[in-house]
């Protein structure tokens, strides 16, 4: 996460966390005329829309009072789906054996995205097997990874 996602989680967590639910993560984006923060929440029965809604509510009273973000923006709040980010040290380790993609801010090798196997985070990088190679990257080179799904037929 880059820092005013870090400063927003550090101040959404504790509110997220006393409705019942994980912060996963909060994504920042810069628009026109209008941002947008993106939480992800989730718990082990799920996320409902009703889950997201009460969670918005509180949320957006937060924001209104500590005023984190100069101008105007959207709140969204989210289940990270099948498809889930990953943002912060324990996901990359919670969810090693995963297939991964990830797309790096600056290319590797030629490339930006990578798919592979997540290998965990160890000794302050992600590290990502490819194709029988790990690569390791700290957090602050990868612009997003993302779970693969596997659908049953």
């Amino acid at each position: 996460m880059r820092e005013r996602e870090t400063r927003l989680y550090e101040l959404l967590e504790p509110t997220v966390n006393s409705l019942g639910f994980e912060l996963v993560g909060v994504l920042w984006r810069d628009g026109r005329s209008r941002g947008l923060i993106r939480i992800y929440i989730d718990r082990d029965e799920g996320v409902t829309v009703d889950d997201c809604a009460r969670v918005s509510h509180r949320v957006n009273g937060l924001l209104d009072v500590e005023d984190p973000v100069a101008g105007k923006y959207d709140l969204e709040v989210s289940s990270p789906g099948v498809d889930r980010p990953l943002f912060v040290p324990r996901d990359f380790a919670r969810f090693a054996g995963a297939d991964v993609e990830v797309t790096l801010r600056n290319p590797f090798a030629g490339r930006r995205r990578l798919k592979g196997t997540l290998g965990g985070y160890r000794d302050g990088l992600v590290l990502v097997d490819e194709h029988g190679t790990e690569h390791g990257f700290a957090i602050s080179e990868i612009e997003s990874a993302n779970l693969v799904p596997h659908w049953e037929n």
